[in-house]
């Protein structure tokens, strides 16, 4: 049985800075872009029935330097839409709240521009996960895509609700391998480089 590989992008200026970026379509840093060839060694000897990625750029670019080839471009691995939260950070939101604010706990902005509820993310990477269980049967199948969405995948593969996210920190850069023991999906391996 193959296992289900999620890589989070690498660096850019807003994973850096801390800034929630769904939409806003931003390159990779010199530092984004070598961690992205750093992993291109990391999948050699795994056979893989698909590389499935966000259409954004910094996800595409990722896939590139890591030697993976996309076997197709899927919306639904988008991330989180932040609503008016787009470009903010933590500090900044917390701030205005006048507590701290935290997207598993109290989702996106309500209102004028509001963003995708943590429920929404969960019904998009259900639908990731069910077109790729059958998959497993003939390999591995690679994710390339973007923080707090991967995180909300990992918490489903587990059976966990979508704010089970929380504990799965990914760095960018990194990945982490959903797997199964005794025929049970299981966290194999998490935050690898």
């Amino acid at each position: 049985m193959g296992e289900i590989v999620v890589l989070r992008h690498g660096q850019t200026e807003w994973s850096l800075s801390g800034q929630h970026t769904s939409v806003t379509d931003l390159p990779l840093l010199p530092e984004g872009e070598e961690q992205a060839r750093r992993l291109r060694g990391e999948f050699g000897d795994r056979s893989f029935a698909a590389v499935w990625v966000s259409p954004r750029l910094r996800a595409r670019r990722t896939a590139e330097l890591a030697g993976l080839t996309p076997t197709a471009t899927d919306e639904d691995l988008v991330e989180i839409d932040y609503g008016g939260y787009e470009g903010r950070t933590t500090a900044e939101i917390s701030e205005e709240m006048g507590r701290t604010w935290s997207v598993w706990v109290d989702g996106t902005i309500p209102g004028a521009t509001p963003g995708e509820t943590l429920q929404d993310v969960g019904a998009r990477v259900d639908r990731v996960l069910d077109r790729a269980r059958p998959l497993l049967e003939d390999g591995d199948v690679v994710l390339v895509a973007h923080g707090h969405v991967l995180r909300v995948l990992t918490a489903r593969w587990l059976r966990l609700e979508p704010t089970a996210g929380a504990l799965f920190a990914l760095p960018a850069g990194s990945y982490g391998v959903l797997g199964h023991e005794h025929a049970r999906p299981a966290l194999t391996g998490w935050g690898l480089h």
